[in-house]
């Protein structure tokens, strides 16, 4: 399947007839496109068998007081939304945390960059992933303990025992964890989407800016109906 809003080079002409690759500011997808370049931006399409990862949509980063986190309640829902569909046609659901027993010790400079890590400790409730996503048992909960959902993580095996060909990411941060999961799973192989609506940042300047580079480099950055129609045509079991 590919996507009828897909930046094509015949598309990023301005109205004066100049070529692509000077400042060129539109739309495209629900996406602010700063620049648009020949040969950028195509579509990697989607496979038969996905799965969605909930990239650390967890109290720490979801909830307002805690100095990680942002408001990011209509994201969340959108989210649920999502995963409602996805638990009614036995779509595989993948969640992230992020959660340290000894923060410097295994976060490393992570942890040095961003201090404010250290209150994800273990057990508490920071860590806990949002309960308006209602996760349910059978959803694994992977913990990591930096930006990529595949870094030092057995999500590739889970992937890959399910015959996972495309990923859904969703979650916070679009410019972080999101970001970082989205080229990873690029680069193991994946055909990978992101539904605007269910990501998010506490930046809206690096949030537009990183899906603007995730659409023209990495993934295809899509809307949430569109993939609930995806998931809705696909037939997991077959």
């Amino acid at each position: 399947m590919r996507w009828g809003w897909v930046l094509r080079a015949e598309d990023v002409r301005r109205q004066d007839g100049q070529k692509a690759g000077a400042d060129y500011s539109r739309w495209i997808g629900g996406i602010p496109m700063f620049e648009a370049f020949d040969g950028f931006g195509g579509s990697s399409g989607t496979g038969e068998r996905p799965c969605v990862l909930v990239i650390d949509f967890i109290h720490g980063f979801t909830d307002p007081t805690c100095p990680l986190g942002a408001r990011l309640d209509d994201e969340v829902s959108n989210t649920r939304r999502l995963l409602d569909v996805c638990r009614d046609h036995a779509t595989p659901v993948v969640f992230t945390t992020v959660a340290y027993d000894s923060p410097e010790r295994e976060g490393g400079y992570f942890v040095h960059k961003i201090p404010a890590l250290k209150l994800l400790t273990s057990g508490s409730k920071w860590v806990e992933v949002d309960r308006r996503l209602n996760r349910t048992n059978d959803e694994p909960l992977i913990v990591k303990k930096f930006a990529s959902a595949f870094y030092g993580t057995p999500l590739h095996s889970f992937l890959v025992s399910w015959r996972v060909d495309t990923l859904v990411v969703t979650g916070c941060t679009t410019s972080g964890c999101v970001r970082a999961t989205v080229v990873d799973g690029l680069q193991y192989g994946y055909r990978v989407l992101v539904p605007r609506e269910c990501v998010g940042d506490r930046s809206r300047s690096a949030h537009e800016a990183n899906l603007y580079d995730i659409q023209t480099k990495y993934a295809d950055v899509v809307s949430l109906d569109q993939v609930l129609l995806y998931i809705q045509s696909v037939d997991i079991n077959h």
